[in-house]
């Protein structure tokens, strides 16, 4: 539920192919099965794994970091190799790379229900993540090759469509299983999806590649990415714990920081980066990708701690969790097609910067609820509001990105922004924890001084600062002390959530200045060519 990843209709990257092969009639069902089956898992285990955090947080005694972890692994991998991977795909086969995903998508999820620590879990939800970067961006590129100028925009529109609700079902289903049988069964259950997804590209999807892609792979700049990203994620996930002046925080810091700036060398370099840095020189393009940045900061690092709260604080069964932000979910999809409207109506400008204001006004609505109270007065209205705002926003930022560049790079550009929107998630929930530790033990430190606890309560609860509101006091404790114990955890949470949410908020405006300063406030052209000003030198 936390995980809300950039939508499916630019997840992928779309790369241009000199000889496109239209799908035969017959076979054109079962390239958008097994394309739309295949996505649908990645998207599903985006926003499933979420809800599913506080029963592993339990059964597996996990800690905050390791939680973090748990999401961080998969959104490290998957953001850092997207790029590559989609050119992989190019050079090698998009059916080859995509069954390859798929596979290596379906072993880790065996190996995340067997997980029998927190360890192994993360080390699963990494091989996710390479499964998934090989899947979701050839899913799009081999519907790009099967399909001609006359039905690939409706293929594109049913891939999205149905991928968009995958996303909405999965929340719900997915906190089911939990209730009903296990977060074990979460994992499992993509094992039947990825037999079906193989059957069917072996034996209906056509092989295509892109026979003038000579240039070599950039898996320098791939793995300089992934350690870059991987260094910074450390460092502020385990700081909180070992200290911001600790040497190993330090020194990852200090590591993650060079190998990104040693990969923005690498890209300039290279003969065919995954990251063409010139597109960059286009006004437009850039604030489009910093508005991305952080708007979807916002949204993956804020909506992490939604489900922690709603089912250790609030007492939510994982199905009403996994259902409490189906408004947000369905105003996106429902609203979608008339928000892409707007940019004809009224230019790029207007409608991203009115779009991130209203998500922040739903996020400062977050804010609001403390402990206890009916959904409908405390978190529907943030929920509502949101997905008002995201849905104002999502469409024209689309179209804003896709419009920026000529339509030679759009696929690239297409591609850039999914990685901006995964990479900010993926920092945002590492530092929003970071921020989230300090004040919840401020909060209960403040609590717990006018309690008069038994010593050993104070142990036990001290030991276990590091899991936040999932602290497990002795059963021996009597009824009216763990009352107020519970009531001092519940309340420092929700002082760390309330952060979260400002933070968030205050990530919202900056995607409205960002749009009102650098984003054209001109319609997109109508003639078919790009504008001069689009052409990246």
């Amino acid at each position: 539920m936390a995980s809300f990843a950039k939508p499916p209709c630019d997840a992928g990257v779309i790369r241009a192919t000199p000889h496109v092969a239209p799908a035969e009639a017959q076979a054109a069902p079962w390239i958008l099965a097994a394309t739309i089956l295949g996505s649908g898992m990645v998207f599903v285990d985006g926003t499933v794994v979420n809800v599913a955090l506080p029963a592993l947080q339990r059964d597996l005694g996990a800690t905050l970091a390791e939680v973090q972890w748990v999401i961080e692994s998969f959104a490290l991998f998957l953001a850092a190799l997207l790029l590559a991977a989609g050119a992989a795909g190019d050079r090698f086969g998009r059916r080859r790379v995509f069954s390859l995903g798929t596979i290596i998508f379906a072993l880790a999820s065996v190996w995340c229900g067997i997980a029998r620590n927190p360890l192994e879990l993360i080390i699963a939800r990494a091989l996710q993540g390479i499964g998934g970067a090989l899947l979701v961006p050839n899913s799009l590129a081999i519907i790009s090759a099967s399909f001609d100028d006359r039905e690939r925009g409706k293929a594109i529109g049913t891939w999205s469509g149905a991928t968009a609700i995958t996303a909405a079902i999965g929340p719900v289903l997915g906190g089911w299983l939990i209730d009903e049988v296990s977060w074990r069964a979460v994992f499992f259950l993509n094992i039947p999806l990825a037999a079906a997804v193989l059957a069917i590209a072996w034996w209906h999807v056509p092989e295509s590649r892109n026979d003038e892609e000579h240039g070599g792979l950039d898996w320098p700049g791939a793995a300089l990415a992934t350690l870059g990203l991987g260094g910074l994620v450390y460092g502020l996930i385990e700081a909180p714990q070992r200290g911001w002046e600790s040497p190993d925080i330090v020194a990852t810091l200090a590591f993650g920081v060079l190998a990104l700036v040693a990969f923005v060398y690498a890209e300039k370099r290279h003969r065919s980066p995954m990251l063409p840095l010139r597109l960059f020189r286009l006004r437009t393009f850039s604030g489009a990708n910093l508005l991305t940045f952080f708007l979807y900061g916002a949204l993956g690092g804020g909506l992490f701690f939604v489900p922690l709260n709603l089912i250790q604080v609030q007492g939510y069964s994982a199905t009403a969790a996994g259902a409490a932000l189906l408004p947000f979910i369905l105003l996106v999809f429902l609203l979608s097609r008339w928000a892409g409207g707007l940019v004809d109506t009224y230019g790029n400008r207007l409608p991203l910067v009115v779009g991130p204001l209203i998500a922040g006004l739903g996020y400062a609505l977050f804010a609001v609820p403390s402990v206890g109270g009916s959904y409908w007065t405390t978190f529907f209205p943030g929920a509502f509001v949101l997905g008002l705002g995201m849905a104002v926003s999502v469409a024209p930022l689309t179209t804003t990105v896709m419009s920026s560049v000529e339509s030679a790079f759009a696929g690239t550009a297409s591609g850039i922004n999914n990685a901006a929107s995964r990479v900010a998630a993926l920092l945002a929930v590492a530092l929003f924890g970071a921020i989230m530790t300090p004040v919840f033990n401020f909060s209960l430190d403040r609590a717990l001084a006018g309690l008069s606890l038994p010593p050993s309560v104070l142990e036990v609860i001290q030991a276990q600062r590091d899991k936040l509101a999932a602290i497990e006091l002795p059963v021996q404790l009597d009824a009216a002390a763990r009352s107020l114990a519970s009531e001092a955890i519940a309340n420092a949470f929700v002082s760390g959530f309330r952060w979260i949410m400002a933070i968030s908020a205050l990530c919202c405006v900056a995607s409205a200045m960002v749009a009102w300063l650098m984003i054209d406030g001109g319609k997109p052209a109508r003639s078919g060519k790009s504008d001069k000003a689009s052409r990246p030198r």
